[in-house]
């Protein structure tokens, strides 16, 4: 039996050294590729819109790719002041700097203008839109050590999901590869090329995580050729599932149809002339919509109709198909606007300053989701009721762009009686709508009235007294050691 064996193993030990230094060399060709990313970040104190929280840091993961440029995450390096690279098994830093970022879809581009940093690396190259139980490799420098990090699993399913960073629903690879802070940023791999970039983990679940896919990686790539990044387009319209049949028959679906309908377009939205309320939106780009506003993008695999739209450039026109009291009209629309346009509230601000002015030591600003979390961890549960309600029906309403709000009062002689009020809702100055801050401000800088009255969603009062609140202005801002009454952008 012994002797039985011998030829079998020294087979095996053959196969071996004939496999394992290809294999390997593979394996390090990609590992060359990956880096280690330090980001020192400011982020703007929202709560007091002149002030920044301070310097901190945190780390990433990247991979090196064509043309000389570092891919990761956004919020790897948002809001940033300062970041730094460092290759796998390098000790040395490289300063870097942000090329492009796309916040909507959490990645970013980075380079070295240092020409050592890219000598002798074999820059990692982009795969294909993978299928589930695609076996994958996920790379990065998480949290628990400095070296190199590996894990394997496979990608469980491809469906919209939420992109924590910026709050909206894009198409996404859930992965079960272990994903851990640092991880971020870094590459998922399967055959030697990139499926996508690691973004974000449920911290509940385990051995759940997420990564960007490849076609919105390209999707970016394409956005950003002319310079400029416009994101993701939108047609303006909110959609309601046709799954039951009196809903169906009351709208005139046959049997055949499957869709859904459109029960409001927003202001200025790009299906305004094209499409009607109550339209039945059938078909986009030649694929059917369910009825519970699903379609297929691959042979039985569903996500949300957004797909398609998603697919496509701001600018680009896309084909529909409507049903319109029982007759069937196709539509081509020209995309004229991104998604963010559709938002009353504007999701995660990043790489900016909040937007504020003060007059009569009354603080204002737009109400935003960076606001919002200004009330911590739990700000869903914690800030302003009226703030949540508008939020989770979250789309721009005829006559105004952005809800303007007297934060907070800088207690003088001349607000006094106001000095408890914050959040509220600013509707009117001096008797006139406003449509945003800017209006506001304008209403106040033209007054020729004794006083300015502030009105709130609720019918309550704010008066300043006019001439009193410009002789004490200054001081006001001196008080509170406040460098100026408006940031940058209302100046």
């Amino acid at each position: 039996m012994h002797k039985l064996y011998k030829p079998f193993i020294l087979l095996a030990i053959i196969a071996h050294l004939l496999l394992t230094p290809s294999s390997m060399a593979r394996e390090q060709d990609i590992r060359e590729a990956i880096v280690k990313i330090y980001t020192i970040y400011n982020q703007p104190d929202y709560y007091n819109p002149w002030s920044m929280h301070g310097p901190r840091s945190s780390t990433g993961s990247g991979c090196i790719i064509k043309k000389r440029k570092i891919i990761t995450n956004a919020h790897v390096v948002s809001d940033q002041t300062f970041v730094q690279v460092r290759r796998y098994g390098e000790s040395k830093r490289y300063q870097a700097r942000v090329l492009s970022i796309s916040h909507h879809a959490d990645l970013a581009f980075l380079t070295v203008d240092e020409p050592g940093f890219f000598q002798d690396v074999e820059p990692l190259e982009l795969g294909t839109f993978p299928e589930p139980q695609t076996e994958v490799h996920v790379y990065g420098f998480p949290l628990g050590g400095d070296t190199l990090s590996i894990t394997k699993g496979v990608i469980s399913r491809i469906e919209h999901q939420i992109y924590t960073h910026s709050s909206v629903h894009l198409i996404a690879g859930q992965i079960d590869a272990a994903i851990n802070p640092g991880n971020s940023g870094g590459p998922v791999i399967s055959d030697n090329h990139i499926v996508g970039v690691v973004m974000q983990s449920i911290g509940q679940a385990e051995n759940i995580g997420y990564m960007v896919p490849i076609n919105v990686v390209e999707h970016f790539m394409t956005d950003i050729q002319d310079g400029t990044h416009d994101g993701f387009p939108s047609l303006g319209v909110l959609l309601q599932d046709m799954e039951n049949p009196g809903l169906r028959r009351k709208y005139k679906m046959s049997e055949n149809h499957a869709g859904v309908r459109v029960i409001k377009i927003f202001p200025s939205a790009p299906a305004q002339g094209f499409i009607q309320t109550n339209d039945i939106f059938l078909s986009v780009q030649g694929h059917p919509i369910a009825d519970d506003g699903k379609v297929e993008f691959r042979p039985k695999q569903r996500t949300s109709v957004a797909y398609y739209i998603q697919e496509k450039q701001v600018g680009e026109s896309i084909d529909v198909e409507l049903l319109r009291d029982g007759t069937v009209y196709k539509k081509t629309i020209p995309l004229t606007r991104s998604l963010e346009e559709d938002w009353l509230i504007p999701m995660e601000y990043y790489d900016r300053i909040p937007s504020y002015y003060i007059y009569g030591g009354i603080v204002f600003c737009p109400l935003t989701k960076n606001l919002m979390k200004a009330w911590g961890s739990n700000w869903y549960n914690h800030a302003p009721p009226a703030w949540l309600d508008l939020l989770s029906q979250n789309h721009t309403p005829e006559g105004i762009d952005e809800v303007v709000l007297a934060l907070k009062v800088l207690a003088s002689d001349i607000n006094v009686g106001y000095h408890k009020f914050s959040n509220w809702m600013i509707r009117e100055v001096n008797g006139k709508k406003i449509r945003n801050l800017k209006e506001l401000i304008q209403h106040i800088e033209s007054a020729t009235s004794p006083f300015i009255v502030f009105r709130n969603h609720q019918g309550q009062e704010m008066v300043l007294d006019r001439k009193k609140a410009e002789s004490n202005h200054q001081k006001i801002l001196q008080t509170y050691r406040i460098h100026s009454d408006r940031s940058d952008d209302l100046r």
